[in-house]
């Protein structure tokens, strides 16, 4: 009878740790690195944490003049072109006016305006649940896009785009 508990309490013991270890693959993470763009000097990282149908997004940069500085997601992974025109417009799935995060219209896309201080460095951060890595619904899905760093600022009103001036660093957001 006591084997028989045994048996059953580690039976039990394999499944919870066997669910634990499935919920814990919930989880999807993707580091990317820029390029330089539009004769700049401009580098640096961001990364992607998906969790509980949540992405934080953190971007890292550094060569940037100091001030304000617009980010934006794209509609390609394409950063083969000198100026990261390759990369296409803005990216859109849900055809609403450029704008601010969160406020009002805007693309999915619109990720906003981010501080490069006196050294050039900058970094941003958004945790959304309109975006996703890699999920069947195509107006969240964020593979398979760019992410384009600009030279100045994000007027939130300027159509398409918001007159934020030369793509100065670009990465493909692919695994």
């Amino acid at each position: 009878m006591k084997k028989i508990i045994v048996s059953i309490v580690l039976i039990i013991a394999v499944i919870i740790g066997c669910k634990t270890k499935g919920n814990s693959g919930d989880s999807k993470n993707l580091s990317i690195t820029f390029e330089s763009k539009s004769n700049s000097h401009v580098t640096g990282t961001a990364t992607f944490n998906e969790k509980n149908g949540k992405v934080t997004f953190v971007a890292n940069l550094s060569g940037l003049n100091p001030g304000i500085h617009a980010i934006h997601i794209h509609e390609k992974s394409d950063c083969s072109a000198a100026d990261g025109s390759s990369a296409g417009g803005h990216w859109n799935p849900t055809f609403k006016k450029h704008g601010e995060w969160g406020v009002g219209e805007y693309h999915k896309g619109d990720i906003g305006n981010f501080i490069a201080d006196k050294n050039g460095n900058g970094s941003i951060t958004l945790t959304t649940d309109e975006w996703c890595i890699g999920c069947e619904d195509e107006t969240k899905n964020i593979l398979g896009k760019g992410l384009i760093v600009h030279q100045g600022t994000d007027d939130f009103v300027s159509q398409p785009s918001g007159n934020a001036g030369a793509r100065v660093a670009c990465s493909a957001i692919i695994k």
